[in-house]
Parts: C-alpha cells; sequence; structure tokens
C-alpha cells in the first residue's frame, strides 16, 4: 500500500504546484476568472489526493482489499485529471476539442471522481477494524 501512497502523493504535489502557480497568476493580473478551476484543483487534486495519500501509508489494509485500494487510487488519479482538465477545457472552449467532448471529459472525469470517491467509502466502511 505504501506504492499506492506515494504515487498518490507525488501526484498531489503536481496539483498543489499547479493550484499555487494559477493563484499567484490570478492575484498578479487581479482576474480571477481561474478561481473555480483553481479552487478545485487544490481541493480535489491536492487536498484530496494528499489525504489519501496519508491514508494508505497510515492504515494497512487486507489483502483482499488491494483490489478495491488499485480501483480506487487509479480511478482517483484519472478522476482528478478528467474533472478539473475538462473544467478547464469547458470554461475557455480552448478549440483544441469540439464542445461535445469538452463536455464529456468534464462529465467523465467528474463521474470516475465519483467512483473513486464510492470506492474508497466502500473500502473504509469494509476493510478498516474497529479500535476498541
Amino acid at each position: 500500500m505504501i506504492k499506492y501512497s506515494n504515487l498518490l502523493l507525488k501526484i498531489s504535489a503536481v496539483f498543489g504546484l499547479l493550484g499555487a502557480a494559477l493563484g499567484g497568476h490570478m492575484a498578479g493580473s487581479a482576474s480571477y476568472a481561474f478561481r473555480p478551476i483553481h479552487a478545485h484543483i487544490l481541493v480535489v487534486g491536492w487536498l484530496t489526493l494528499f489525504s489519501w495519500a496519508v491514508f494508505y501509508r497510515v492504515f494497512q489494509l487486507q489483502p483482499k482489499s488491494r483490489i478495491l485500494a488499485r480501483l480506487h487510487v487509479y480511478t482517483a488519479i484519472l478522476g482528478s485529471i478528467g474533472l478539473t482538465g475538462g473544467m478547464t477545457l469547458t470554461t475557455f472552449r480552448p478549440g483544441f476539442f469540439s464542445e461535445p467532448i469538452e463536455t464529456a471529459f468534464y462529465i467523465g472525469g467528474g463521474a470516475i471522481l465519483l467512483l473513486s470517491f464510492a470506492v474508497f467509502c466502500l473500502i473504509t466502511l469494509t476493510q478498516i477494524k474497529n479500535e476498541t
């Protein structure tokens, strides 16, 4: 599980750097057009992935939960990238893709991230033993 912790930690660091850079750009330019994207990058990408990295470092999961852990980690990464990337494309419409593809990227990323949260909930409710 340490492998998953390290992977999530590295991806969260990238999101943290992107979020901080975006915040600096907004402050320097006095333009807050990136505000929702900046918030999602920091909350979903940096904070959530970081907290899940700590979870996998602290808690020892049972062997039967390794498939769930793998599903959780990879949906977390794909969902975070998809949601924030899709949000950026949908907000600014740079023209790389058609509008339906941009929207599908945004919605698909959000749906994958929602699946990640559901799997995490399942892991915590079924795999973590109560300490008394």
